[in-house]
């Protein structure tokens, strides 16, 4: 079962993933779909506040928030690491529980990246928003670093982010039955 969609001028079609018994999702994964990358970010960069830094969660956020910085001719933009590195120094870590990971997980920032955040304004980039616990992790960890979050934006707003008035998005994502069917 696919969901077919077009985003950002390109059409594609999303497999029907079930949740659990009742609920199912549309897996939407830029991973090596550079086109829609690309696309993507051109089109979040047009409705892109003014900011100072990208932020993105590991890992589907990656390529994105690349691709938006590069477009936009930024030196820089800051990851959040499902993991802390033997790189890093100073960590900050908050909690998050996403809707398409099984068990609770940790993000954490470099302290040097946390040092660049202070004071500035800060764009949150994901793929895809659901529940907004990822969104609310990387709120954490600027708040924590003292900089100021400008904007949330995301490819996608699934189910009831759709109607969140604080997202920029391209796309709403519908939530589906069991059975692969819109959920009403």
């Amino acid at each position: 079962m696919y969901y077919h969609m077009t985003v950002a001028g390109l059409e594609r079609d999303l497999p029907i993933c079930p949740l659990n018994e009742k609920l199912s999702i549309a897996g939407f994964v830029i991973f090596g779909d550079q086109e829609l990358t690309v696309a993507c970010a051109r089109d979040l960069l047009a409705k892109a506040p003014e900011y100072d830094y990208i932020l993105t969660a590991e890992a589907k956020g990656i390529p994105l928030a690349h691709e938006m910085a590069r477009q936009a001719g930024d030196a820089k933009y800051i990851l959040a690491r499902k993991g802390p590195k033997l790189y890093m120094r100073d960590i900050f870590s908050v909690t998050v529980q996403s809707i398409t990971t099984a068990k609770e997980q940790k993000l954490y920032l470099d302290g040097a990246d946390a040092a660049l955040m202070k004071g500035k304004r800060i764009l949150l980039v994901d793929d895809v928003i659901s529940t907004g616990e990822s969104l609310k992790a990387l709120e954490a960890l600027v708040e924590k670093a003292g900089g100021k979050v400008c904007g949330r934006m995301a490819i996608l707003a699934e189910g009831d982010a759709i109607d969140r008035k604080d997202i920029i998005y391209l796309e709403p994502l519908p939530l589906f039955n069991a059975d692969g069917t819109v959920l009403a």
